[in-house]
């Protein structure tokens, strides 16, 4: 998975980049808040993000709000790191855009557990995001046949948008992905083909047998 890590101290940063990393992480380190809006929008950008809450410029907590207020596909898991956690700031945290938070010094098995809960949450909003784009590219296949479809009323051909005429088999084939298999209803059956096996059946007999078995 891979991770971005914005902490302006040189130190800490490092630690927290080589845990990650032995954990088998891919990491992304920035050193503020500018830094990491930067990365965050590019296409390929982390799904894990790990903020300090306090740094220079633009702090942990406006690129919440940033990310929060930007249109995803997927949205950003983020854990806000912060040195002094009240309850009030906990709140501040939630309401800017933190899904999780640890305090400093953190516990490495805390870290490492959060992070997965992380992992887990975007793995799922992946697979969801994949099924609603799926779907949203079967409704656009049936907004295809959908509207008034010009039929001739001899033929029963039918005219698409290019002002040219086709079968009804062909028209659906070519704007959707269904496929035909060809039957016989029982009308035409009646109508059409006993008629004919009878013709069929009729012609193969003696001709003078023949004769006293054609309908007048």
């Amino acid at each position: 998975m891979k991770i971005l890590v914005a902490e302006d101290d040189p130190v800490s940063s490092q630690i927290l980049a080589t845990t990650l990393s032995t954990w088998g992480h891919e990491v992304v380190s920035t050193r503020n808040g500018f830094e990491a809006w930067e990365h965050l929008q590019r296409e390929d950008s982390p799904l894990i993000m790990v903020l300090d809450w306090m740094m220079p410029g633009m702090d942990g907590l406006e690129v919440c709000r940033r990310v929060r207020q930007s249109p995803r596909r997927i949205s950003p898991y983020i854990i806000l790191l912060t040195a002094n956690l009240g309850v009030d700031r906990l709140v501040t945290g939630m309401e800017a855009g933190a899904d999780d938070y640890l305090t400093k010094p953190y516990n490495r098995d805390e870290l490492r557990v959060r992070i997965n809960v992380g992992s887990r949450i975007v793995e799922l909003q992946s697979k969801l995001a994949e099924r609603v784009h799926n779907l949203e590219e079967a409704l656009d296949q049936v907004k295809q046949l959908e509207g008034m479809l010009p039929m001739c009323s001899y033929c029963r051909n039918v005219r698409d948008d290019r002002d040219y005429w086709q079968s009804v088999e062909s028209y659906v084939t070519t704007h959707s992905e269904t496929k035909f298999s060809h039957g016989i209803c029982p009308s035409c059956y009646e109508t059409t083909v006993k008629p004919q096996l009878e013709l069929y059946r009729i012609s193969q007999l003696p001709v003078a047998v023949a004769k006293d078995r054609i309908p007048a």
